[in-house]
């Protein structure tokens, strides 16, 4: 499964217009990292979000540390053939992986084994940005807001569609979140490809969707598609129209499509320390303002905030798999 969408060719100018600006390079002192080629692994095809933040990130670091920094697409099995490649590579800094939530904590569920172990084969360096999920339907007159599409769900179970990338897609969990804080039972219906879902939710084949904010932004602000709430603590930038799940009804309903940038386990943690404070002055004010208008929000963290993140999702999600009743593959 790939959990991914393509970006429009105005976002792709927005993406490399940001992608230019430049970096202080004397933000910080450099120790002797990286003295060769970095290569950053995205175990999905290009075009997508993550290898979008990828190559603005590649960009990025390539000013204010110096060397080439170039991404590396290794796509395939939901990131069972990328991802490998970084937790064998040495420890060295020189293999990294900017990765999506779902290659960290939901494929230990939803796979019967994987070739890689994201608590113990990875160093966190830092989450690099956050995309909200949002509920959205076609037919804004039938489910004009989020107690209307419950009431509808209830007095029909299982007949309510919503679409989705795939199993155990930021899109399936999504509505496995929901059916379990709202006690409904909603139809999934997966695709291959945020894409084709969405393209179905805007014909009107299945009722509603679950959508990453990037995916869902433009057809929102074209009126394509109704918001009924946003899966998130606070409203959403790019839409303050709409209320979060909480104002909407539905309490501890929060979930978003996160990235993070990974290296091998027992990489030094002084190149640990020098690529987290690199990261986090590359998302200057004038890149968070870019990506914003995307819907994509910066959520830099420090290396032990994102260990953490992994762990507590890795637990939500695998109780989420198993409450769906999905059988590992």
């Amino acid at each position: 499964m790939t959990h991914s969408f393509t970006i429009s060719r105005r976002d792709a100018l927005l993406w490399g217009a940001a992608c230019t600006l430049g970096v202080g390079s004397s933000a910080w002192a450099q120790g002797k990292y990286p003295e060769q080629t970095v290569r950053l692994i995205v175990a999905l095809p290009p075009g997508g979000s993550v290898d979008m933040i990828a190559r603005t990130l590649a960009d990025r670091l390539k000013l204010s540390l110096g060397q080439a920094w170039i991404v590396d697409n290794r796509a395939g099995g939901s990131g069972q053939i990328g991802m490998p490649l970084v937790a064998r590579a040495g420890p060295d800094g020189y293999t990294l992986a900017v990765s999506p939530a779902s290659f960290l904590t939901t494929n230990k569920s939803i796979f019967k084994s994987l070739p890689y172990d994201p608590l113990t084969d990875f160093a966190p360096v830092s989450r690099l940005v956050n995309q909200p999920m949002v509920l959205v339907v076609s037919d804004k007159q039938k489910y004009p807001n989020v107690a209307a599409l419950i009431a509808a769900a209830r007095a029909a179970p299982g007949t309510l569609s919503y679409a989705s990338s795939g199993d155990g897609s930021p899109q399936h969990l999504a509505g496995l979140l929901f059916e379990t804080r709202t006690q409904t039972k909603l139809l999934h219906v997966p695709y291959r490809g945020g894409a084709l879902a969405i393209n179905d939710t805007l014909g009107g084949t299945v009722q509603a969707m679950f959508a990453v904010m990037p995916e869902a932004l433009p057809h929102v602000r074209a009126g394509k598609l109704h918001a009924l709430g946003v899966m998130s603590r606070t409203r959403a930038s790019t839409m303050p129209q709409v209320p979060t799940m909480a104002e909407a009804g539905v309490a501890d309903l929060n979930l978003s499509a996160w990235m993070a940038l990974l290296a091998p386990a027992k990489t030094p943690r002084s190149i640990i320390e020098q690529l987290n404070r690199a990261v986090v002055a590359a998302f200057d004010t004038e890149l968070r303002t870019r990506l914003a208008d995307l819907g994509i929000e910066v959520a830099t963290s420090t290396p032990e905030e994102l260990q953490s993140l992994i762990a507590q999702e890795l637990k939500l999600h695998a109780e989420l798999v198993k409450a769906a009743g999905l059988v590992p593959q």
